[in-house]
């Protein structure tokens, strides 16, 4: 009988030796994660947080204001500006992108040589859109000299300075967000392979043409995949700088029709060398963001379908 235990405390004894183990190993491997989470995200926020409620110039010691930075806020009319030009590209842009990336998404999802080929090369704006030099170029394509002033020139239509323009401006920042459609097309062709393709051929049976089938049996059985596009589409949205910034020259002209909520962020931070006031505003973009993101979220209760 006391072997028998024993034998049981020495399994356990090993069983606890070996949960101490694997519990040793995934602490080492989450170990730059959390490294990561600490330094990188989790201090700078805490920090941003503290200069939020400090007069701080980045060349001397932060001087504490309390709630005057929040304040000022509503009594800036750049940054009431800054938000109405956001707000216009991102309900603007947000839609277009989505509804291009969806129909272009239909047409791969019909069959064709070569798709994986096709699916890179559309998902390639995705990756490029962001970038300094796409920024630039697209600076030079709708410039006073560019070639879409070249072809309408072709066609007999007077051009225009488009980036340099007040009216503008801003839709040549909405195109080139509306242009970087390729991850959100991914996903809706992901979401469309996975109807079931009974539900078409019943519908076909019934009489029901393109139409009344793309609204009938793909529009709501895409509705989780098109929920899932917006939310991460607004945010991207509302985060976006590089664009803004090297279309504007930086400064967010002309007559502020570019300034995005970030660009003016970042010249009050690093410009105006106003931190504690750009703290502030990044916090202020976090709410706005996080009441973007609540109000989706309540609202796909009314209009996104799932499997139950």
């Amino acid at each position: 009988m006391s072997s028998v235990i024993q034998e049981v405390a020495s399994t356990r004894r090993a069983a606890s030796e070996r949960r101490k183990g694997d519990g040793r190993m995934a602490a080492l491997f989450l170990a730059p994660w959390f490294a990561g989470l600490f330094l990188i995200t989790a201090g700078p926020m805490a920090a941003s947080l503290y200069l939020s409620f400090t007069d701080y110039d980045l060349l001397s010691a932060p001087a504490w204001v309390g709630l005057d930075n929040y304040t000022r806020m509503f009594e800036d009319p750049r940054l009431l500006q800054s938000l109405q030009v956001t707000f216009t590209y991102v309900f603007v842009s947000v839609p277009l992108q989505l509804a291009a990336a969806l129909a272009l998404a239909l047409v791969l999802d019909k069959g064709m040589r070569g798709l994986a080929l096709y699916r890179s090369v559309y998902y390639l704006p995705s990756l490029l859109g962001g970038s300094v030099a796409i920024a630039i170029l697209w600076r030079q394509i709708f410039g006073a000299d560019g070639l879409v002033n070249q072809v309408l020139a072709l066609l007999g239509i007077e051009g225009t300075g488009w980036v340099s323009h007040p009216d503008h401006a801003l839709n040549t920042l909405i195109i080139l967000n509306v242009w970087t459609f390729g991850a959100p097309m991914v996903i809706f062709l992901a979401g469309l392979r996975q109807i079931p393709r009974m539900y078409y051929e019943a519908a076909s049976i019934d009489g029901a043409g393109p139409v009344r089938r793309f609204w009938s049996i793909t529009v709501p059985m895409l509705t989780p995949i098109v929920f899932f596009n917006l939310v991460l589409q607004v945010i991207n949205a509302f985060q976006n700088f590089t664009q803004a910034f090297v279309v504007s020259g930086g400064n967010g002209g002309p007559a502020d029709s570019t300034l995005l909520y970030t660009l003016y962020l970042y010249r009050k931070g690093f410009a105006d060398l106003d931190m504690g006031y750009a703290s502030a505003m990044a916090w202020f973009l976090l709410l706005i963001i996080g009441g973007m993101t609540l109000v989706n979220f309540l609202a796909s209760k009314y209009w996104v379908h799932y499997d139950d």
